[in-house]
């Protein structure tokens, strides 16, 4: 991994941002589909395609509020959404449909939209289309259509950790994940870090599920952590009802993950990482409307967290186990995470063999951790095929 001053990198941020948002002021002068009007600016409807329910208490239920936070803020567009979208060919039809209805903005949300979301951004240059959580690999062929967004998803997850590495009785804790992507990754990582950072005893056992939502395999992923005397249970799922009651009716703690379902665990909830669409979704609607996407923030590979902004991916509420003393360790990790220096990652970071990743001192960038392909010491279990 290179090594990258945390001076420089906010630097660069800042410069970037600057250079993006003067693009802003001017990409109404730019356009993009050759009539000099500028892509989505004239919809009469806002899309959005989900890959689970919209009441999964987890990733879609995220979603789908951030919609309706949309519609609050836009009472004369018209709030299109699908449900329950595969990531293949269906995505990029479900999206025609609703450019037939007259969306001219459309948000793709899950990871593995993006192909669809590119295509048909390249076959309908007027019509808008952002990403949630995947990445465009060569920046250089974005389009003036198109973009990526999302929040900095493992800074929450580490405070979320000391909140489990102060709570657990054993020192064991578990984490039932999809798939071993970067992001996921990082967010295992972190979760063991902050349990690690009150808690050197702590140790994160993981299981994969290689499904986003498989509520039969989370529900035996969560049996075989609980038999391995795991008292606090976490999750990289899309739907996190089913890790979440299993835990609770095993007396377990339980940290959530995507959306707050702490209704479903009165007893074991400790806290949850958990989306706030909202703000994010209106103010991108609000660039397409006014003419501004083009050259923005949001046509790019958009993240934002704590050192940068508002991160979408925010801490949920404390269950009544959580003590004032951890309450207060939180404040202060979150409080550093903010600094030029902070991050989950500050080096010296080992691997699970024992090896020097991230060496002493370091703060790896933002981009860095969103290509995270180890797991550290601490957390238990091979990555995933």
């Amino acid at each position: 991994m290179s090594v990258n001053k945390s001076t420089l990198r906010v630097a660069a941020f800042a410069s970037a941002l600057a250079l993006a948002l003067a693009g802003c002021a001017s990409a109404s002068d730019s356009g993009s589909t050759g009539d000099g009007s500028a892509p989505g600016k004239d919809t009469e409807a806002v899309g959005f395609i989900m890959v689970g329910p919209k009441d999964d208490f987890g990733y879609n239920q995220a979603v789908f509020e951030g919609s309706e936070a949309v519609k609050a803020a836009y009472p004369d567009l018209e709030i299109l959404t699908a449900e329950n979208v595969p990531e293949d060919d269906t995505a990029a039809t479900t999206m025609e449909q609703m450019i037939d209805k007259g969306a001219k903005l459309i948000f793709a949300t899950s990871y593995g939209h993006l192909d669809a979301a590119l295509k048909v951004a390249e076959e309908h240059p007027d019509v808008t289309v952002v990403q949630q959580g995947n990445t465009i690999a060569d920046e250089a062929a974005i389009t003036e259509n198109v973009g990526t967004y999302f929040g900095t998803v493992y800074e929450p997850m580490y405070l979320a950790g000391i909140a489990a590495g102060a709570s657990t009785k054993t020192n064991k804790l578990g984490y039932v994940y999809a798939f071993p992507i970067p992001q996921t990754i990082a967010n295992i990582n972190a979760f063991e870090r902050g349990a690690q950072s009150v808690n050197p005893d702590a140790e994160t056992i993981t299981v994969s599920t290689s499904s986003w939502c498989d509520p039969g395999k989370q529900q035996a992923a969560a049996d075989s952590l609980l038999s391995q005397d795991v008292d606090v249970l976490t999750q990289h799922q899309d739907c996190t009802s089913t890790v979440i009651q299993a835990a609770e009716k095993a007396g377990a703690m339980t940290v959530g993950y995507h959306a707050d379902a702490s209704s479903l665990a009165p007893k074991g909830w400790l806290t949850g990482a958990v989306w706030n669409w909202g703000p994010v979704y209106t103010d991108i609607v609000k660039t397409v409307l006014a003419g501004d996407f083009v050259g923005s923030p949001y046509n790019a590979n958009f993240r934002v967290g704590y050192k940068t902004g508002e991160n979408p991916f925010v801490l949920a509420p404390y269950g009544p186990d959580v003590s004032a003393e951890t309450k207060a360790a939180i404040d202060a990790a979150k409080e550093f995470l903010t600094s030029e220096d902070g991050s989950p990652f500050l080096g010296p970071v080992t691997d699970q063999s024992g090896k020097v990743v991230i060496a002493d001192g370091v703060v790896p960038s933002y981009a860095e951790n969103d290509a995270m392909s180890f797991f550290v010491d601490g957390v238990v279990g091979k990555l995933a095929s």
